[in-house]
């Protein structure tokens, strides 16, 4: 397989870095704690959309031991918006165990940073690379399409045994003495250069040695098979109100949104579900409604996750009474007034909802 020189390909990114990176908060700074947030916020997200959530966490938590003394629900709350909850969780997990066991401070090498909760093999290399200058390759999303069009790689991104063919590559471009600066130059080559859909290839440092720009094969690099599509869900949301005050519950594991506040659900097979039947669900969970009290929905809510398509509607019901304490204890729903719902972690879905419906105007 021809290839560039290692030396050449890495002077070549760091070159073209110092002339074109972007100014980002996180990139002023060899603090692990910073780093090591950025990335977690960054996963998956856009820069754009990412830095103020960053920005907001490093205001709110200056350090990690303030991240681990923090409730769960407000690092939930102050998340809220970004998507991939679980992140989060594992992010708060992760402060506490370093506050605790390392008392405050990250390990310095690859090898123990990895077996942090949270921590894949892409952020270890991040902070050991970024923060502690550790000969080791980062590789996300970006680096796989430079690398693949660079050397002309066409195994599948999209399956695990094809991450050890690109993973000793981008080892043995890492210059020892610039790891931080090299990791950081061929991401951001990818972020802005190297790009999906349009890359600069007219003015690229790397076009003479590119297979792809070469073989007249830059949008077939890099292979990445199709994700499965997403599987639709229909969510009833009933929405209880009593005096001004709304009944809520904190979702548990084993499903998306763990954490999170939401109403009662039912959950059907379909986006239509006949009023009676919905009736029939509250009669059998103890709660008594007429068809009067059931204010339908006003319309349909859609929510796309990675690997869920979520179509929601709410039904308003304003109670006489409040609920009973055996339906609250089955159902482990509890009345919140308007100021303690502002203060939850919820999601996007419900925001829209409690917005819409006039419930909380400032959202």
């Amino acid at each position: 397989m021809p290839t560039p020189a290692n030396a050449h390909f890495a002077q070549t990114l760091i070159s073209w870095y110092g002339r074109h990176k972007r100014s980002l908060p996180w990139r002023d700074t060899t603090n692990p704690y910073y780093i090591w947030l950025s990335e977690v916020v960054l996963q998956q997200t856009r820069v754009a959309q990412g830095q103020p959530y960053y920005e907001r966490f490093v205001a709110a938590y200056p350090t990690v031991q303030d991240l681990a003394a923090a409730p769960q629900d407000e690092v939930l709350r102050l998340w809220q918006g970004l998507g991939y909850y679980s992140r989060a969780r594992n992010m708060h997990h992760t402060a506490q165990l370093v506050a605790e066991k390392y008392r405050g401070q990250f390990p310095d090498k690859y090898e123990e940073l990895i077996k942090l909760k949270g921590v894949g093999s892409y952020t270890a290399a991040a902070i050991a690379a970024f923060a502690f200058k550790e000969k080791v390759a980062v590789l996300d999303g970006n680096v796989f399409r430079v690398l693949a069009r660079v050397f002309g790689i066409s195994d599948d991104i999209a399956v695990p045994a094809s991450r050890k063919i690109f993973q000793k590559l981008a080892d043995e471009l890492v210059p020892a003495d610039e790891p931080d600066t090299y990791n950081q130059a061929i991401m951001e080559f990818g972020a802005i250069q190297c790009t999906p859909l349009m890359p600069d290839c007219l003015f690229c440092p790397l076009q003479q040695s590119c297979f792809a720009f070469n073989h007249g094969m830059v949008q077939e690099l890099p292979v990445k098979s199709k994700a499965k599509a997403a599987r639709p869900r229909f969510f009833h949301y009933i929405v209880f109100e009593l005096n001004g005050s709304f009944y809520l519950r904190k979702r548990l594991e084993g499903d998306i949104w763990q954490g999170l506040y939401d109403f009662y659900l039912y959950e059907s097979e379909s986006k239509d579900l006949p009023e009676a039947q919905l009736l029939q669900e509250l009669q059998e969970a103890g709660i008594p409604v007429q068809e009067a009290q059931l204010q339908p929905p006003a319309k349909d809510y859609k929510h796309v996750l990675s690997h869920q398509k979520i179509t929601a509607r709410f039904y308003r019901i304003k109670l006489k009474y409040p609920l009973k304490d055996e339906v609250l204890t089955e159902t482990r729903l509890a009345p919140y007034n308007v100021e303690k719902i502002e203060a939850l972690p919820k999601p996007v879905l419900i925001s829209s909802y409690l917005k819409d419906a006039k419930i909380l105007v400032y959202l």
